[in-house]
Parts: C-alpha cells; sequence; structure tokens
C-alpha cells in the first residue's frame, strides 16, 4: 500500500505536505519520539518526488535528442509503470508521432513542389545574396550546361558575364545574356524576384531559352511564308505547264521555234512544280505518333541505308549505344528521316578524297535521364559564319541542295519534344549533331 502511495504524484504531493505540517507541530512540540521517524519518512518522500520528476525530464531531453537526430524509432515502455509515469510516457510517444508524421507531411510536399518545378520549362534558381544556391531545377541545370549547381561562383568556369550577371541582378530586374557552352551558343532571358525563406534574403531567378523561343517564331513564320508561296507558284505555274503541253500535242508541225520555245515552258514549269512540292514537305510534316523502340537495332538499320545511297569505301562508321538495351520513345519513322539525313550529310562532307573518313554514332543517357544521339564526322568543320544559318529554311552551301534537310530535321525533333544542336569543335577538326529526347 505504502508502495502505491509512493508512486500516485498527487498523493504523494499531499502526503508530503501533511507530513511537512506534522514535523513543524512536532519540532515545535518537541515531540522527539515522532519527529525522527516522520522526518525519515518525509526525506524518502521527497527523493522520490525528485527522483521522478528528473526521470521526466530526462525523458523529455532524450526525446528531443531523437528527434534531432531524425530518430523517431523510440517508444517508451507504458506498461508496468505507475500511472504518472504511464501518462509521461504515452504523451511523450504521441508527441513523437505527431512530429514523425509533421516531417512525413513536409517532406510529401517538398517532393510535390520539387515535381511542378521539375515539369516547367523555365529554369528556377533560388540563391542567397552570398551566391549560395539553395534550389534548381532540371531545366535551369540543361539550360546551363550544369550537372551541380552549389555557388554562383561555378559559373565562372562557363563565362565570367554569367557569373556576374547572376551575382548581381536585381529584383524587378530583366536581363539577356550570351554564352557559349557545351550546348553551343546560348541565349537566356532572367528575371529576379525576392522573398525570405529560412530567415534569409534570397532571389528567385526565372531564366528561359530565347533560342527556342526565336526558333519557334522563325519556324511558324517560314511555315506561313512558304504555304502562302507554294500556294501563289502552284496556281500560277501549273496552268501554264497544262497549257504548253496541250498547245505542243496540238501543233505537232509547228514551227521549230515555236515547237522550241513551248517544250521550254513545259520543261521549265515541271521543274519549278517539282521543285515547290519539295517545299511543301517543310509545311506538311505529320503529326508524331510515339512509341518506344530499341535505338542500338535503329541505328544500325540506318547506317545500313545511309551506306545504300552514299557508298563510300573511305569512310568507316563506328557505333556504340550505352547501354545496349537504351530505348527511345518517339516517331521511328520521322526520327529516321532526322539521322538518315544528318548520315547522308556526314558522309558528303568527308566527300570520297579524304583516305581516314570517320562516321561516329553515339547513343546514351544523361544524368536527366535523356536519350541522346550523336552523329559526329571527321570532315571539313562548318564554317562560324555558316554555322549561324545551316537550321534556316533554304540555306545551303551544297551545289544543287535544297536547304530544308535540317531545317526538316529541327521541325521534327521541335514536333516530337525534343531538339537538334550543333557542336563544332574546329581544334580537334569534328563536326557533331546532337539529337535530344526528354
Amino acid at each position: 500500500m505504502l508502495k502505491g502511495i509512493f508512486h500516485n504524484f498527487y498523493l504523494r504531493l499531499a502526503v508530503f505536505i501533511i507530513l511537512t505540517v506534522a514535523e513543524t507541530w512536532f519540532a515545535l512540540q518537541k515531540e522527539w519520539i515522532w519527529f525522527i521517524p516522520l522526518m525519515a519518512v518525509w526525506i524518502f518522500l521527497l527523493r522520490q518526488i525528485l527522483l521522478s520528476d528528473k526521470r521526466n525530464a530526462q525523458k523529455v531531453a532524450f526525446m528531443f535528442d531523437a528527434i534531432d537526430n531524425s530518430d523517431y524509432a523510440f517508444q517508451y515502455a507504458t506498461r508496468g509503470r505507475s500511472s504518472n509515469d504511464k501518462l509521461v510516457s504515452e504523451s511523450l510517444n504521441r508527441i513523437t508521432q505527431i512530429l514523425f508524421q509533421a516531417k512525413a507531411d513536409a517532406a510529401q510536399k517538398e517532393k510535390y513542389y520539387e515535381l511542378i518545378m521539375n515539369s516547367v520549362n523555365t529554369g528556377i534558381i533560388v540563391l542567397d545574396d552570398n551566391g549560395v544556391i539553395f534550389q534548381t531545377n532540371n531545366e535551369a541545370l540543361r539550360l546551363l550546361g550544369m550537372s551541380v549547381f552549389t555557388n554562383v561562383r561555378q559559373l565562372g568556369r562557363i563565362d565570367e558575364n554569367l557569373e556576374n550577371t547572376v551575382r548581381n541582378i536585381q529584383p524587378g530586374d530583366k536581363h539577356q545574356i550570351s554564352f557559349t557552352n557545351e550546348r553551343g551558343n546560348v541565349h537566356l532571358s532572367i528575371r529576379v524576384s525576392e522573398m525570405t525563406l529560412q530567415e534569409k534574403h534570397v532571389r528567385i531567378l526565372a531564366i528561359n531559352d530565347i533560342n527556342s523561343e526565336l526558333d519557334e517564331k522563325e519556324i511558324d513564320s517560314w511555315i506561313r511564308l512558304t504555304r502562302v508561296l507554294t500556294h501563289e507558284i502552284m496556281n500560277s505555274v501549273t496552268p501554264i505547264t497544262s497549257l504548253s503541253d496541250t498547245l505542243l500535242s496540238l501543233h505537232e508541225n509547228a514551227d521549230d521555234d515555236i515547237r522550241s520555245g513551248l517544250e521550254v515552258i513545259s520543261t521549265t514549269g515541271k521543274s519549278l512544280i517539282s521543285f515547290v512540292e519539295s517545299y511543301r514537305k517543310f509545311t506538311h510534316i505529320p503529326t508524331p505518333e510515339p512509341s518506344l523502340f530499341y535505338v542500338q537495332k535503329f541505328v544500325e538499320r540506318m547506317v545500313k541505308l545511309a551506306r545504300h545511297h552514299n557508298n563510300f569505301p573511305n569512310i568507316t562508321i563506328n557505333v556504340s549505344v550505352e547501354p545496349s538495351d537504351l530505348i527511345v520513345y518517339a516517331d521511328e519513322n520521322l526520327i529516321s528521316q532526322v539521322v538518315l539525313n544528318l548520315l547522308k550529310n556526314a558522309m558528303q562532307a568527308i566527300g570520297s578524297e579524304q583516305e581516314d573518313g570517320l562516321i561516329e554514332v553515339k547513343a546514351y543517357c544523361n544524368e536527366e535521364e535523356a536519350v541522346l544521339i550523336e552523329v559526329s564526322n571527321n570532315g571539313p568543320v562548318i564554317p562560324q559564319e555558316e554555322a549561324e544559318h545551316i537550321f534556316v529554311p533554304f540555306f545551303t552551301t551544297k551545289e544543287g541542295g535544297s536547304g530544308i534537310g535540317l531545317s526538316i530535321s529541327r521541325q521534327i525533333m521541335r514536333l516530337s519534344g525534343g531538339s537538334i544542336a550543333l557542336k563544332s569543335a574546329p581544334a580537334a577538326k569534328r563536326t557533331t549533331f546532337i539529337l535530344t529526347f526528354p
């Protein structure tokens, strides 16, 4: 019974107060016979109260140490304990569960927001006033050509002007900047806002690829122009060609000069119609019907087709696909036009006179899990002034070339959600086209 009394906090407290009053009265009355044993009980009870408080304080301290170390697995025992200890243990266990659930909810929300950030086409960078990067999304890393971005100083390795711009740009400012990285020439627009994050002033940079925006507008403009021109030319030339053929059939015995003139009109008209029909391809690319296909077999088939059309014995074609079971989700028929065009261009660039002609086709997966197909050759490097225009419709440096092959390729990659880029390495005498499939 006495043990039960000592294990009940409120009962212990009441007994302690009664004993204190009694001890005081016996001391005043000098009743030492009762005073001494009651004093022993009073001291024992005081010790029990103090030990109980100490144990509870240790429990609380241990709980917070565990939480600091992200350990939410511990549980205080409640069976076989006094009612007071049981209540304290149950309360602390409940607090631990609440904190664990709150942390799990916060982690889930953080993952949710991270997925949203990585799904947008705008690069996001969050940094403090010291240049420390708090957060970036995949698009920002892609635009900057970086796999890891932790401090603004890293931008100095790419371009000093880029580092200075990002470091010094202020909220409300809008900047445009150009630099060169492994993607080639990059043109970015940067907008800035600010907020307080974790009691620190931070800036939020939103960056967009001006190239892609300009490319889309440029392509749309060319498409509209080509449709208008082809329509007008076909409406004008087709009747003339038909009329000249009719006159030739009706006047078989006509004067040689007249007949020759009609034949020239007919031949020229048909040639012009064929010419216009080839440009119509640029504006009538079918809607992609993507599916999964193995890159290894696809590339090998493209190499065989390219060899069939342009058989240069002096050119070696090497294929490397890592991993061997690499797959891509795209319209195989449309992408085959792109790869075949790149292989043909590479073969024609090397020609038949270069003895050590080499074409390399590499396919792999990058850090962002995008599939890349590279087609490179060691032929003459494309001059910088020409490289800036190679994707422009109707631009060509080849005699008899139409100038729409690379334009159509870019349009196909754009419709497929990917991109095509030129990477020149004059020092290494290499020209590389990179296809990227997200």
